[in-house]
């Protein structure tokens, strides 16, 4: 691979490591919202959107981290 496309890869890792950062944030700010709900209210149509959506996110999160382990494996391979 010529290091035109070597340097693009970076690019993208570092793009979707921001991305992923991004979403961390998020989920962190859904979490602590569904955290503060009212006990009263957990278990209402609020409380399981809220918690759908953390749940949601940490797999996009999981899905992110791995892609970003499989452009260094991928870099890795192509620096030798």
């Amino acid at each position: 691979m010529n290091n035109t496309r070597r340097k693009r890869i970076r690019e993208i890792k570092t793009s979707l490591e921001n991305l992923l950062q991004d979403l961390e944030g998020i989920r962190d700010d859904e979490q602590e919202y569904m955290d503060n709900i009212p006990e009263s209210l957990q278990g209402s149509d609020r409380y399981n959107d809220a918690d759908e959506a953390v749940s949601s996110l940490d797999n996009a999160i999981s899905s992110l981290d791995s892609a970003i382990s499989y452009i260094d494996e991928a870099v890795t391979s192509l620096e030798f």
